[in-house]
């Protein structure tokens, strides 16, 4: 007769312990940096995404051996050609599971004080980047849950959510 093993349908005890690995060190929120800019003017700058056409922050993940500060001055320039004078108040952490569509983040929202001309220096993921009063931002269809960040920002709120 010849001889089964379970192993097939269950794999061998590396196979599970490299499995179990690597759903700990994958299955983890990704954590990111959402910069709300305000120019010498009072103004706030965002910017209009291309995958969605909504408008939103400036932004996005934390790389490798970054503090949030270090991703929030790369992120602000690459995504706005704007370079971060002063870093302001943390406004938010926003961890809900639901916040981005396309995966589980973490962002931290930050004020900074910025400086430079806004303009669009990646096509690729931005549309436009514009200046607007605040009463005029509240009225814009703002992306994932930044609309939260904004009336988190002018309430002065600091939340953890």
């Amino acid at each position: 007769m010849p001889r089964t093993s379970s192993s097939a349908t269950v794999g061998q005890p590396w196979q599970r312990a490299i499995r179990t690995l690597l759903g700990l060190l994958l299955r983890r929120p990704l954590v990111g940096v959402c910069v709300i800019p305000i120019l010498p003017d009072g103004s706030v700058v965002l910017m209009r995404r291309r995958d969605t056409g909504l408008w939103c922050f400036p932004g996005g993940l934390i790389d490798w051996g970054e503090d949030v500060a270090t991703a929030a001055r790369r992120e602000l320039a690459e995504e706005t050609n704007l370079n971060i004078a002063k870093i302001g108040r943390l406004v938010g952490v926003y961890s809900s599971p639901q916040r981005d569509p396309r995966f589980h983040s973490i962002c931290v929202a930050i004020e900074v004080f910025a400086t430079g001309v806004p303009q669009v220096n990646d096509p690729t993921e931005a549309l436009a980047v514009q200046t607007f009063s605040w009463s005029d931002a509240e009225t814009l269809p703002l992306d994932h849950d930044h609309a939260q960040h904004l009336q988190d920002y002018l309430a002065h709120r600091i939340v953890v959510l």
